[in-house]
């Protein structure tokens, strides 16, 4: 798995556990922590697709 995807899990997780303190402390900040995670996930599901192209690619040629 590639750090860097690995990395933006780790923030996803962190980002949820924020949201959901915010929201059980009445705060609309949670709102923020919710993008958050949007942009988290899609940059773990980015990294881990192009980890997984850049191993086939490799896997072609060797």
């Amino acid at each position: 798995m590639p750090r860097l995807a690995v990395y933006a899990l780790i923030v996803c997780v962190l980002a949820i556990a924020a949201a959901v303190v915010s929201f059980t402390q009445g705060s609309w900040l949670g709102i923020l922590w919710i993008l958050i995670v949007g942009v988290s996930s899609n940059m773990a599901w980015y990294y881990l697709r192009r980890g997984k192209v850049a191993r086939a690619a490799t896997a072609e040629q060797g």
